[in-house]
């Protein structure tokens, strides 16, 4: 898991007046943009098996296991997380309890497996919105930083917790291979089952509040950066497809994610240029080598030594340049799309060219050489050709993978809240 500072340079006066005018609940979340929130890695591709995203069976009826209370917070406490900021102790409103929810999902083969997230809820006799929150990446080596433990390295500790003490209940799963699933292998950009592990988390948080008797609405809000938005989008589009009645989106906002899998596959294979997420892509080969039945060794991927290297170490250190990396059988492969398994499987991961009904909000940095601008470019002009009317391409001016973190933060909480008007 990776941490990175969010500078107080992102949260200018002007931006900070237009925000507290506006938007109630948005100035009890800006004081933690002081602190750091954390990051997610970058993107990945595919194959010719029945993909799961057609032929998993259902999801039950009921999903949810169990819960187990983790903590009660109080605003002070809350505070206590960011004491550089002066104005936080007025910012959290209500206390929180933090819960464990274990629930039943879908692996990618289709079996039945336990899964596990976090669940916040504030502690108020108002019916409550609801937050999906999908977070970014996290290493194999930092299973500690997943939602479901909630410590102080996990991204809901500071903003996010913040967030639901302003009067939102936040549904955070941990994905496959996190928690609960943790023998299991994480399925790294794999949409299909970051869209079911997050939907089925929503359906057990909605069932655990409705046994405590905990009072929601029907708004569901979708939030989650890099891996996270990549998931965020998924998730949109599976609910609409899906879940419309029931789980019905209100408003999302992903930010920076990899939605366009096939573009994405030829920028990474023709860039000239150091790229520093190569290891991250390594991780997404692997996961849909397996995912999809290509079960290619890794000599078909990449180069030597490095297809021996990976082969012992798929998590091992791999050069920058994408021409030291992958194997020129593979490069042309994808490049003159003629391996039709291969492509197949990059396609069944695109996420980008579709019609989404509820408002959608797309940031990104427009310098992320990580997960390149192109991505959200590439959405918005796909959906607005579908005839998508409420979705919006919101550039982050300069700003990378890294530094855009805090505008998305701040900029997110601002669109959704003006969906979360009263009843």
């Amino acid at each position: 898991m990776f941490w990175w500072p969010i500078p107080r340079s992102f949260i200018q006066h002007s931006v900070l007046h237009l925000l507290v005018r506006r938007f109630a609940v948005v100035p009890k979340l800006v004081a933690l943009l002081g602190l750091s929130s954390t990051l997610l890695a970058a993107p990945g591709c595919k194959d010719n098996a029945p993909t799961p995203e057609t032929s998993s069976p259902a999801a039950p009826e009921q999903v949810l296991v169990s819960g187990q209370l983790l903590g009660e917070y109080s605003p002070a406490q809350l505070a206590q997380r960011v004491p550089e900021i002066p104005l936080v102790g007025a910012l959290a409103r209500y206390s929180i309890k933090v819960y464990r929810l274990t629930y039943t999902t879908r692996n990618v083969d289709g079996t039945a497996i336990t899964a596990s997230g976090a669940l916040l809820l504030p502690i108020t006799t108002t019916a409550l919105p609801v937050i999906s929150y999908q977070h970014g990446t996290i290493s194999p080596a930092s299973e500690g930083s997943a939602p479901s433990y909630y410590n102080s390295s996990s991204e809901l500790w500071s903003a996010v917790s913040v967030l639901a003490s302003t009067g939102y209940a936040v549904s955070a799963p941990d994905y496959i291979g996190y928690g609960a699933s943790k023998n299991l292998p994480h399925p790294y950009e794999h949409g299909a089952t970051l869209a079911s592990a997050s939907a089925d988390m929503l359906r057990a948080a909605r069932e655990f509040c409705q046994q405590q008797k905990v009072q929601l609405n029907q708004k569901n809000f979708l939030l989650g950066y890099s891996e996270g938005g990549y998931a965020t989008m998924a998730l949109h589009k599976l609910l609409e497809e899906k879940y419309a009645t029931q789980l019905p989106v209100t408003a999302s906002a992903p930010g920076a994610g990899a939605y366009h899998k096939t573009a994405f596959a030829s920028y990474i294979l023709t860039a000239t240029k150091p790229l520093n997420f190569l290891s991250s892509y390594v991780w997404v080969l692997d996961t849909y080598n397996k995912v999809y039945g290509l079960n290619r060794p890794y000599s078909y991927y990449f180069q030597e030594p490095y297809a021996t290297r990976l082969t012992a170490n798929p998590r091992g250190p791999v050069p920058t340049l994408a021409s030291e990396l992958f194997a020129p059988g593979f490069k042309q492969a994808v490049l003159n799309k003629s391996d039709a398994p291969l492509m197949a499987a990059f396609q069944a991961n695109d996420v980008y060219d579709w019609k989404p009904k509820a408002p959608l909000a797309l940031f990104h940095g427009t310098a992320d050489d990580y997960v390149p601008f192109f991505n959200s470019q590439d959405a918005y002009d796909a959906m607005r050709a579908r005839g998508a009317t409420q979705v919006q391409l919101k550039p982050i001016a300069g700003g990378d993978h890294f530094t855009s973190i805090g505008s998305y933060t701040l900029q997110a909480f601002a669109f959704i809240s003006q969906y979360n008007t009263a009843q």
